[in-house]
């Protein structure tokens, strides 16, 4: 999804966190660090995917509205075409025209007010889903994010760096770091240690996959 995208752009755009744990006159070479995909975590959560699953059931409803509304303007384009035929037919009498005429008026201007209010009704609900996804998606992040610092300050890191931020020219903030070790796994593994046994990960759905920073749509 697009505003997903847009979200992870801003979110990622700069991602370092910053554990400090030793004295501000440390010496470089008792500094710990370590990386962790952020996008991977995110990817892989179990509650990633139990939110786009609720987000697809959402999305289904709207359209399904959606449809049953199209439905009924779609029967009033065909009755429309049939008073246009009748209105053509020079074998009918003026004032049977008038009244094919009036009830052609007053079908066309339903016509037009349910198109509108279908369409003002799309917009409506794809803004609200838009604005709960994100909220829904930011909640997921600060999991992520809190779990990320425990797992940091356990371990005694100076520095946990997102391997996967990327800059907005499309190039990782993170080029070299030597001695670096990665974390990833392990935040993960406590991520899905309560995911229920039916619980896939996101895998190849690309509505959660945390696109390339500062990339919009």
């Amino acid at each position: 999804m697009s505003i997903i995208r847009r979200f992870f752009a801003v979110a990622f755009a700069a991602t370092l966190l910053n554990f400090s744990a030793g004295s501000a006159h440390a010496q470089a070479a008792q500094i710990k660090i370590a990386t962790v995909d952020m996008q991977e975590l995110f990817k892989q959560y179990y509650k990633t995917n139990e939110a786009q699953k609720q987000i697809n059931v959402e999305r289904s409803r709207i359209q399904k509205d959606n449809n049953e509304r199209l439905s009924r303007i779609r029967e009033l384009e065909t009755t429309l075409d049939s008073l246009r035929k009748q209105l053509d037919d020079p074998a009918i009498n003026d004032s049977r025209k008038q009244a094919l005429y009036k009830d052609f008026q007053m079908q066309q201007q339903e016509g037009t007010a349910l198109d509108r209010e279908r369409r003002e009704f799309l917009q409506r609900r794809n803004q609200a889903l838009s604005e709960k996804m994100v909220q829904r998606m930011k909640g997921i992040l600060e999991e992520i994010r809190k779990l990320v610092e425990e797992q940091a300050k356990a371990d005694d890191y100076d520095y946990v760096f997102d391997k996967s931020g990327l800059s907005t020219s499309q190039v990782p903030f993170l080029l070299y770091t030597k001695d670096a070790t990665d974390i990833t796994a392990g935040v993960l593994k406590d991520l899905n240690k309560d995911a229920p046994a039916e619980s896939e990960t996101s895998g190849d759905d690309g509505a959660t996959e945390m696109p390339e920073s500062g990339k919009g749509e």
